[in-house]
């Protein structure tokens, strides 16, 4: 289980992309981490395999997960809404079933091609989101499907916590706090990505104004130099943690300046660490997050 009360250091899953759950399990569990954060793709192939949710269980006894993604586009109307409920369902049933403690909802259009000019034209089947909407009535749609989520993820006593992808129209910290005040469910949180903040336009001031008691936990992640436009996330986040534009330690010490304390998770993009040996770039990145985390 999680302990709010100590800072913890995760695993994700996107940092060995191309690995099955069971080694990622491994790679947590021999290297020291706190726990593991996975998603549901990789939990519903290990069992779609023919493992058991016991075995399931049983190989993740130990480690912490604080949350599985994704539930993407969470804003989707009409029958696009119906499906993405019966997603946020099936992720729920998926974290309850590993011992999970809670799902992660991403604001939408996850495709950033929408962005493109003659989008619409070039590409007449993309999904287009609420973009087209004015922002106050992006904010108030996407609170509802929000809210909606967090009933479906309470029936499993679990926490949903909001990432807002920073090509996306309600980037920022403060857009992402509008909609969690419009959603008015206590089991709903915010993850701070370092990425997605600073390509947002957010800064480490902005975080270290930020009620801890809203973040959920951080996603500890670099970038390269970002001119603005619409951020590639695909070129923007090849790079080493480390290695990046991001002053690392002065994001970590605005989080910590808010007085949070919890799960701090290695997510990671680079294209050339997710071909290296995945025990060696996870102890790299668990060397960094001590140093810069628990030192």
């Amino acid at each position: 289980m999680l302990n709010p009360n100590k800072n913890q250091l995760i695993y994700h899953s996107m940092a060995s992309k191309w690995n099955t759950l069971a080694i990622d399990i491994d790679i947590a569990r021999t290297l020291g981490f706190d726990g593991l954060e996975t998603s549901g793709t990789k939990i519903s192939a290990f069992l779609g395999a023919g493992f058991s949710e016991e075995e399931l269980r049983s190989r993740l006894d130990g480690l912490s997960m604080p949350g599985i993604g994704f539930l993407i586009d969470v804003e989707r109307q009409g029958a696009n809404r119906k499906d993405m409920l019966l997603e946020a369902e099936r992720l729920c049933s998926l974290a309850a079933a590993s011992g999970a403690q809670g799902i992660e909802a991403i604001t939408g259009p996850l495709d950033i091609r929408v962005f493109e000019q003659n989008a619409t034209e070039r590409y007449p089947d993309i999904y287009r989101g609420l973009i087209d909407l004015p922002l106050d009535r992006q904010t108030v749609l996407t609170a509802e499907n929000l809210r909606a989520v967090a009933d479906i993820a309470a029936n499993y006593g679990l926490i949903v916590y909001l990432e807002a992808l920073s090509w996306t129209p309600l980037n920022t910290m403060d857009a992402q706090m509008r909609i969690i005040d419009l959603c008015q469910r206590d089991n709903v949180r915010l993850v701070i990505d370092f990425w997605h903040s600073y390509t947002s336009g957010d800064t480490p001031e902005r975080i270290a104004r930020f009620d801890k008691d809203l973040i959920y936990g951080v996603h500890l992640c670099d970038s390269l130099p970002f001119s603005g436009g619409i951020p590639n996330e695909a070129i923007l986040r090849d790079v080493p943690t480390g290695n990046g534009i991001l002053n690392l330690q002065e994001w970590v010490d605005a989080v910590k300046s808010t007085g949070f304390q919890g799960w701090w998770s290695c997510e990671l993009f680079c294209n050339r660490q997710h071909q290296d040996n995945s025990y060696d770039v996870a102890q790299e990145l668990k060397t960094l997050m001590e140093r810069l985390v628990l030192a």
